[in-house]
């Protein structure tokens, strides 16, 4: 720091009343802190919920770490393509995508498991009378975008029912008013979305959720277990390379859960940006109560650590899906030691 800048500082601290030391040691500690990007597959999702909230409680920067939030747009990089490439340190995204990339030989792992379940729901056009895969048969589905997680999810259902993926056509239609419009306009007979898009598709009588995959029942009827969906994905060279930041940014995420626990969906949305609780999708008690109905979804029990079960019916929904084609050591696909270490660290449990 140059001398002038530090005499200008001492005088505003001065003029505030706040001690010189205690400011100098604030703009240090914040100085010495490592920055961390992290870029979400849609921040504004209920299903990616904890990275925001984390953000908001002020967690990361409690742990150490200045976190770069960023979330991926339509038609750019997804967020885990751009952790692979190096565009950002970590990304905010499903499980599943370890997998394929350990298949082709990317070391990509998951750090922190924060969902059980995929928090999605596949919402069908008012009038279609669609009540499970089979009803699709001959028409056209829309997903997130083709090759997305959502893609996986709904030929899992599709094979999981019987259907060979030539029976029906998947169709890229995104979220928001996208999805709504593919819906709408009989683009799409069915869709796979998630809150707050779910909420507006009924609100605006456009379509009815016909299969629930945001809660442990649904998980269970439809993917035959609990399904790890949003999780931080690290290239793992640079999670090697990069300790104090991982364990930096697991901690924060770990005490983030642990705060979900003793709080409500109404103190969630009351320390969120605004815009994400209120906007032309969703009224702020519309997004609590939709809140609060898929709560499950999300790994608060668990704190982190990847349920047991998880990766093979991941796995399984892959391979069913065609997206694995041969045998994955699940194992090097994610680690429980940053999340162990931050709930020993805390005393949690």
């Amino acid at each position: 720091m140059k001398l002038t800048q530090m005499a200008a500082m001492l005088a505003t601290c001065t003029a505030v009343a706040i001690p010189a030391a205690a400011m100098l040691a604030t703009a240090a500690s914040a100085e010495d802190m490592p920055k961390v990007t992290l870029m979400v597959g849609g921040i504004d999702k209920q299903i990616y919920l904890p990275y925001q909230l984390a953000e908001s409680l002020g967690m990361f920067k409690k742990y150490g770490i200045d976190m770069q939030l960023s979330t991926e747009q339509a038609g750019g990089v997804g967020a885990e393509d751009a952790v692979v490439s190096g565009q950002v340190n970590m990304a905010g995204a499903w499980y599943n995508h370890t997998i394929e990339f350990l298949e082709k030989g990317k070391n990509v792992i998951g750090v922190i498991q924060l969902s059980v379940a995929p928090g999605e729901r596949i919402m069908c056009a008012k009038g279609s009378n669609v009540k499970a895969p089979t009803d699709w048969k001959g028409k056209s589905v829309g997903v997130t975008d083709l090759g997305s997680g959502t893609d996986a999810l709904v030929s899992y259902v599709s094979a999981h029912a019987g259907m060979a993926p030539t029976d029906y056509t998947k169709i890229a239609a995104g979220a928001g008013q996208t999805m709504i419009a593919a819906l709408k306009f009989g683009k799409a007979v069915c869709g796979i979305t998630s809150q707050p898009t779910v909420n507006a598709i009924e609100k605006l009588g456009v379509g009815y959720s016909a299969i629930d995959l945001s809660t442990g029942a649904g998980v269970e009827k439809w993917l035959g277990g609990d399904f790890p969906a949003a999780n931080v994905l690290v290239n793992a060279d640079w999670a090697k390379a990069h300790p104090k930041e991982v364990q930096g940014v697991v901690n924060a995420l770990v005490a983030t859960l642990a705060w979900m626990k003793t709080h409500t969906a109404a103190d969630v949305a009351n320390v969120m940006p605004k815009d994400f609780v209120s906007n032309q999708l969703t009224s702020k008690e519309e997004y609590i109560s939709a809140l609060q109905a898929d709560w499950g979804q999300f790994n608060i029990a668990g704190l982190g650590v990847m349920p047991a079960s998880g990766p093979q019916t991941v796995f399984n929904v892959l391979k069913a899906s065609g997206d694995v084609k041969g045998n994955v050591d699940l194992s090097k696909t994610f680690t429980d030691q940053y999340v162990t270490a931050a709930i020993k660290a805390e005393g949690l449990k």
